[in-house]
């Protein structure tokens, strides 16, 4: 490197070819530093340059100045410097600093042919980084430290063995291995803090007393003295900085109260409060070094992931206001579930506590206390000594196995939950414990609740916590009588999702401005009060404004607008504590009902104390239709102005491109943000249904006026339109190509399900599932393919089809399976619009069910995968087929993990094994594949990391294999049946579908096949082809089962092949999990005749055939069938060659005499 620039610099005007750089000219480089060329010393020390002299800049200035900091200059300026500053000048490497809250500090990343990377930190030091924090500007280096301490990168590691001298200009010119060239990991990731970093002192840290660095009681050390951290506020994110500063992962638990022993030097720090951002713990705010109340029975302690302790599972307590009391629920096979109150006590629910760092435990609520979950329930049967590090430690039953209901959800309640007296509540004055006024018990003393505010979330709070059920009513008004003692509670406000009254927001205990007229009342649903109709107003903004529903034999039902009046509005507001009436809509203002039509002819005088006291026919009887149902708008609503809306440019008003009404002008809404809760508030508003699809893009054209609204952001509640957040009116960026529109479903355009793809890694990727009547269910795999897959991209906004998997590739649902035989032809708009078989009917399993990838769901490219030289589909050597040509996969790093992803591909079960060297023959033609790194939940193959396509650094013989759980079982499936737990009995061998032979088959038999498909047990194994004949042949005859297996091939079975049974002889099964009454009935029945009127024949006729073949009923077992290398069916079972058997007279008598003529075979003489 030369000691000089390459050119020197003219300080005057006419400098050639470019303009000069006037003396005393202000520079601004990199935006952070403004001076004077004389303030930047470029000149000689002998000071007084004048016009047109040169100056020499040696070459560390001129290198900080033209190759590491951008000068904002003329663009011929610009010219100048490259011509001078980078003439013979070898390429420098942009450089920076991140992951870190200051640009100079943090890992230090290259930008090398267009691409960042790493800098591995073997041999990283101080003199290294000296130049790091050279070439940025940022001062001197203050430490250099290595092992991901800014975390980990993900992009190339560009720089080993780096080592400078400390004299170089930029990290570029330091000695190291070429570029890319390294054998590390981004573990290794080296980093830099320099003294402009404004970071302070980063304190050493520690992990002590257990048997990994990763995991133990936090020690900081300050003023070379080893302390502990107090747990006071100690919280996951804390861990999680701890974690990261040591490079042990991320944070699995924070565990306070010497969880990891008692130390005995100073408490260092208290209080610790970090975001959860930062690099070292010294980062986060803390009270100062040494400044606490705490001992040394809080010391905080962490467990991080790479401690490698056994699996502790994520735990967590929800539906409170507290991250310390709740619902209990832990993430096991990345889903959340929750515990059963089973045994459930106060020392497992002290783990749940010490794991949270949460402090001690004050209650195990059971029983749903803080509600019900709907996910898994994960364990059941929880058994904890109380010592256990987390709850995962204690004894409990498998995952999963338990027999409880989410009624039986166990809470906890910790010390650190800061939950205030939970005061005990009852209702008064009325007939039944769960409806009256309300009052609680404070200071030894019972008293009243103010109506003020009062409302139905107050009143389900008051109904959960006394176990009635949920709220009908929050009357106010002392309409349960005047109490007398203390009003207690004024202005109370819940969630709602509070476990007892007294945790809701409220004035202090005894501070209102009530009388006991205002005394508050609940009526709860397990009141069974009946005399006065419960009433509520539904699908409005506010629970003051909307339909008006009636609560009548268990039913909620509509009011008819004829005649409804201010009047009648009035009762209802009173009635509901919502004040007075502001108006009375009529016409489905708040959409159309779809229950009962309860009221018509109502005629209130006004002064009723409910709805049910004024005028009205008798219920029921009415001459109305839902589009008059009556509404209410109370004073209470504080509903602002609605503006008048329109769909426009369809055949249906309720359809077409939304536009609103404001400052007297028509205008469209923009499509920025809007979604189905959007469009839902706009069906609401012109009473035309449910919404059904929000399509933007100006699908029903382009208007023509202003655009009134953008970034509509609707809860799905507002009665209007411009109830719902949005900007200003007319205040947006966009164009008549963006206008929305809604399909409402009075359109009567046909139905649109609602789709959503499911258990895949994206929202375009996973299992069909399809919404009808309220309710997901799944799509069967039936003739399933990418054109019915393109019309589920397209629905959902998610591009094209890249592959249409089948076999519940994406797991199996549980629900109903809604759609079959799908048949799109590709220019649908919605999956609904294919044909199909009717909603709900099939003959599929949950193991049949259709997924979908598309192009939208970042999944790199899907390639097509094989198993190829093995003795079934499910086993062999891996080949993907890539740029239409097959190769194989290398074995360096293959294990069970990608085995298993290679599996679940294919449809195959569990990986069994992965072998490795070409254990399944070499292939012949590319290595498409080397160093595939799965973590295993991957959906295909292409999914893993792994080397570019080609590239690899395999020798022949390196090839990858794979064994599946499910190579060469058979398939099941139950046909002609009315559900697919009934029906004749087929089993696909060959890809061809055959029926199984009925002699010898009973209920051991018909067991193993309910078994097998999942329907529960078997309830009859009718007689001879009582679901019809089948068209294939029949595959199996003299099945044998002992009523363990768990698959129909581990039974006996006497012959397999085609032919063997003739046609009316198939075999049924009935099982448990759909049969209806009335078929078992009639099954039964026919069973019953066709063992009196056919048991002595077929037996005869069995005899007489088995003597004319020659068969001895020889037995196999049947998985013999399916093993690696056996042909589709024994020779000797095939053709059988005839064999000499005693005849017994019996048998002699029965064919002779006893053989139905239709049944008669050749002569047996």
């Amino acid at each position: 490197m030369p000691e000089s620039c390459a050119g020197s610099w003219a300080v005057g005007r006419h400098h050639q070819p470019q303009e000069g750089l006037d003396l005393g000219e202000d520079l601004t480089i990199s935006g952070c530093m403004t001076s004077t060329a004389e303030e930047q010393k470029l000149s000689s020390p002998t000071a007084g340059l004048s016009l047109g002299e040169r100056i020499t800049v040696p070459m560390e200035k001129m290198l900080v100045l033209c190759a590491q900091v951008q000068i904002i200059v003329s663009s011929q300026r610009r010219s100048l410097f490259r011509d001078l500053c980078y003439a013979d000048i070898s390429e420098v490497a942009q450089i920076r600093l991140v992951n870190s809250r200051s640009h100079c500090a943090g890992r230090v990343e290259v930008l090398h042919n267009q691409q960042w990377g790493t800098v591995c930190d073997d041999g990283w030091d101080l003199q290294d980084a000296g130049v790091v924090c050279r070439q940025l500007g940022c001062g001197t280096v203050l430490s250099a430290p290595g092992g991901a301490r800014f975390g980990r990168g993900s992009d190339r590691i560009w720089l080993h063995d780096v080592n400078c001298r400390g004299t170089e200009a930029v990290l570029s010119d330091c000695r190291a291995q070429p570029w890319g060239e390294n054998n590390c990991t981004h573990g290794e990731d080296a980093g830099v803090v320099c003294s402009d970093a404004d970071i302070s002192e980063v304190a050493q840290i520690r992990l002590v007393n257990s048997r990994s660095h990763c995991a133990g009681r936090v020690e900081v050390l300050h003023n070379q003295q080893w302390g502990t951290v107090c747990d006071d506020g100690w919280d996951l994110q804390d861990a999680g900085v701890v974690c990261r500063q040591l490079g042990c992962g991320t944070v699995l638990s924070a565990p306070g109260g010497a969880r990891f022993g008692r130390g005995s030097d100073r408490i260092w720090l208290h209080d610790v409060n970090c975001r959860g951002t930062e690099a070292v713990l010294s980062d986060c705010r803390a009270q100062p070094w040494g400044e606490n109340n705490c001992t040394h029975g809080e010391d905080a302690g962490v467990v991080c992931s790479d401690a490698d302790i056994s699996e502790v599972a994520q735990i967590r307590l929800v539906n409170s206001r507290s991250h310390c009391a709740g619902r209990v629920e832990v993430l096991h096979n990345q889903q959340w579930g929750t515990v059963c109150d089973d045994g459930w006590d106060l020392q497992d629910a002290g783990v749940v506590c010490r794991q949270l760092g949460c402090g001690t435990v004050l209650s195990a609520p059971g029983g749903a206390r803080f509600g019900r979950g709907s996910d898994r329930i994960w364990l059941h049967d929880v058994n904890c000594r109380g010592t256990e590090a987390v709850l995962s430690d204690c004894r409990a039953q498998p995952w999963g196995e338990n027999n409880c209901t989410h009624g039986e959800d166990a809470g906890v309640v910790c010390s650190d939950a800061d939950i205030s007296e939970v005061a005990q509540i009852r209702l008064v004055n009325s007939r039944s414990h769960c409806a009256g006024r309300v009052e609680v018990l404070h200071n030894q003393q019972w008293g009243t609740v103010c109506d003020d505010g009062w409302d139905l979330q107050d009143a389900g709070v008051v109904c959960r916590q006394l176990g009635c059920g949920t709220v009908l009513s929050a009357p106010g008004g002392a309409r349960f009588g005047r109490g007398s003692d203390r009003i207690w509670l004024d202005n109370v406000n819940c969630t709602g999702t509070e476990a007892a009254l007294s945790d809701c927001r409220a004035r202090p205990w005894g501070d209102n401005n009530c009388t006991h007229g205002e005394d508050a009342g609940v009526v709860c649903s397990d009141a069974g009060i009946s005399e006065v109709a419960q009433l509520r107003l539904a699908n409005g903004s506010s629970r003051c404004a909307g339909r008006v529903e009636v609560l009548h034999n268990q039913q909620w039902g509509t009011v008819c607008d004829d005649s409804w009046d201010i009047s009648d509005a009035g009762v209802v507001c009173r009635q509901l504590g919502c004040g007075t009436a502001s108006s009375a809509p009529g016409g489905a203002r708040f959409g159309r009902g779809s229950d009962r039509i309860w009221l018509d002819d109502v005629n209130c005088a006004g002064t009723e104390a409910d709805l049910t006291e004024c005028r009205a026919r008798p219920w029921g009887e009415n001459n109305c239709n839902h589009g008059e149902d009556a509404g209410v708008v109370c004073s209470d609503a504080n509903i602002s102005e609605v503006a008048q809306i329109r769909l426009v440019n369809s055949r249906s008003h309720c359809a077409g491109r939304v536009e609103v009404l404001h400052n007297q002008q028509w205008g469209t809404v923009c499509d920025d943000g809007w979604d189905l809760q959007d469009a839902r508030v706009v069906c609401r508003q012109l009473g035309c249904g449910t919404v059904l699809s929000a399509p933007g893009g100006a699908r029903f054209g382009r208007g023509s006026d202003r655009i009134w609204l953008e970034n509509v952001n609707c809860t799905g509640t507002e009665a209007a339109l411009s109830d719902c957040r949005a900007r200003p009116w007319g205040d947006n960026n966009c164009t008549h190509g963006e206008d929305a529109g809604v399909v409402c479903s009075d359109a009567g355009i046909s139905e649109v399900a609602q789709l959503r793809l499911v258990n895949g890694p994206s929202r375009c990727a996973g299992r069909v599932e399809v919404l009808h009547k309220q309710q997901w269910g799944t799509v069967c795999d039936d003739s399933w393919d990418k054109t019915d897959a393109g019309v589920v991209c397209r629905q959902l906004g998610c591009g094209t089809a890249l592959s249409a998997p089948g076999g519940a590739h994406f797991g199996q649902g549980s629900d109903r399976i809604w759609l079959d035989d799908v048949n799109c032809t590709g220019t649908e708009v919605a999956l609904s619009d294919c044909r199909a078989q009717p909603w709900g009917e099939n003959n599929c399993t949950h193991g049949e069910e259709a997924g979908v990838v598309c192009s939208g769901s970042s999944i790199s490219e899907v390639a097509p995968l094989r198993l190829v030289n093995g003795s079934s589909r499910c086993a062999g050597r891996v080949e993907v087929l890539h740029n239409q040509q097959w190769g194989t996969v290398c074995d360096g790093s293959w294990d069970l993990s990608e085995a298993e992803v290679v599996c679940r591909q294919l449809g195959c079960g569990t990986a069994l094994s992965a072998p490795r060297g070409a254990q399944f023959g070499q292939g012949s033609d590319r290595v498409w594949l080397d160093e595939v790194q799965c973590t295993g939940a991957e959906a295909a193959l292409t999914e893993c990391r792994a080397r570019p396509w080609g590239e690899h650094g395999c020798n022949p013989g390196d090839d990858a294999g794979v064994v599946c759980s499910d190579q060469g079982q058979p398939r099941l499936r139950l046909t002609s049946g009315p559900n697919p737990c009934s029906g004749r009995v087929e089993v696909l061998i060959n890809d061809t579908w055959g029926a199984v032979c009925d002699a010898g088959w009973g209920l051991l038999e018909a067991g193993v096949v309910c078994k097998q498909l999942g329907c529960g047990t078997a309830l009859s194994a009718p007689g001879p082809a009582q679901f019809g004949h089948g068209a294939g042949d029949v595959w199996l005859e003299g099945v044998s089962c002992s009523g363990q297996e768990s698959l129909i091939s581990e039974c006996q079975l006497s012959r397999l092949g085609p032919g063997l049974c003739g046609r009316g002889s198939e075999a049924s099964v009935v099982c448990a999990g759909q049969a209806g009454f009335g078929l078992l009935w009639s099954l039964l029945l026919g069973l019953g005749a066709l063992v009196v009127l056919f048991c002595g024949a077929l037996l005869c006729w069995r005899m007489c055939r088995n003597r004319a073949a020659g068969n001895s009923l020889g037995h196999v077992h049947m998985e013999e069938l399916w093993a690696p290398g056996t042909p589709a069916w024994p020779q000797e079972a095939a053709n059988p060659e005839p064999r000499e058997e005693p005849s017994s007279e019996m048998t002699q008598r029965c064919c002779e005499s006893r053989m139905p003529a239709g049944l008669a075979g050749p002569s047996l003489q």
